[in-house]
C-alpha cells in the first residue's frame, strides 16, 4: 500500500509494517466485516478439472495479488446517527463492498470484477450466518427476530473511473453526488446486483 496512486484511488492511508500485522490478527476476529486474500487466478485448463489446491502454494506470498472486504452496518441511510440507531434498532442493515489490486500490471484484466462478483456469490449464498455473527459480535443475540442484510453499497473517489464501471456493470448505481471527500456512494440490491453464476467451488487443502 505504499503506491501513492492506490493510496488515493482507496481512500487510504499509509501503514506501517506493525499496523498492517494488527490488521491481519483482526481479521480472524472482527465480527462486522470479511476479509479475502486475492490471489493470481489458477491456471484453465480444459482438459483436466482441479479439485484441490494446497494451503501455502497458490496463495504463497508472490500469488498475493489485493485484497477485497466486506463491512456490515446499520442502514443509516444518509450517514446520520439517529437514524444509524433506528436501523439497527429494526434490524436493518447494510453491507459495503472494498476491492483493491495493488499493482498497475494486475488491473484492466477482469481480476477486481471477478473477486467482487465471487464476493457477492458467497455473501449471498450466507447472507443468514453472516448476520447471525455479527448480531452475536453486537451481544444482541436473542433479541426478537433475526436482522436482515437489505442492501449493497460501495464509495469510490469521483476519479476512479475504472473502479465506477466496474460497479456499474455489476448493477449499482450512483446515489447523489460526491462528498466532501471527493466520494461518491454507489448502492444495489442482492435482488438487482449481477452477481456469477458460473463458478466452482475446491478443496482447499492444509
Amino acid at each position: 500500500m505504499s503506491d501513492p496512486d492506490i493510496q488515493e484511488a482507496t481512500a487510504s492511508e499509509p501503514l506501517t509494517l506493525e499496523e498492517e500485522y494488527e490488521n491481519q490478527q483482526s481479521w480472524r476476529t472482527s465480527h462486522d466485516k470479511l476479509t479475502f486474500i486475492i490471489c493470481h487466478p489458477l491456471p484453465a485448463s480444459s482438459e483436466t478439472k482441479l479439485e484441490a489446491v494446497q494451503a501455502g502454494e497458490v496463495d504463497a506470498p508472490g500469488q498475493m495479488i489485493g485484497d477485497i472486504n466486506f463491512f456490515i452496518y446499520p442502514d443509516d441511510d444518509d450517514g446520520d446517527d439517529d437514524e444509524a440507531t433506528q436501523a439497527a434498532a429494526e434490524g436493518s442493515y447494510v453491507g459495503e463492498v472494498d476491492v483493491m489490486i495493488a499493482s498497475k500490471d494486475h488491473r484492466g484484466k477482469g481480476i477486481g470484477h471477478a473477486a467482487v462478483t465471487a464476493l457477492l456469490t458467497y455473501v449471498h449464498r450466507n447472507k443468514e450466518r453472516i448476520i447471525a455473527e455479527y448480531v452475536e459480535g453486537e451481544g444482541k443475540s436473542g433479541e426478537g427476530k433475526m436482522p436482515e442484510l437489505k442492501g449493497l453499497m460501495v464509495k469510490i473517489k469521483e476519479k476512479n473511473a475504472a473502479s465506477i464501471a466496474l460497479f456499474r456493470r455489476l448493477g449499482f448505481v450512483q446515489k447523489g453526488v460526491a462528498n466532501y471527500f471527493g466520494e461518491i456512494k454507489m448502492v444495489g440490491q442482492f435482488s438487482a446486483v449481477k452477481a456469477t453464476k458460473e463458478y466452482r467451488e475446491i478443496v482447499y487443502s492444509r
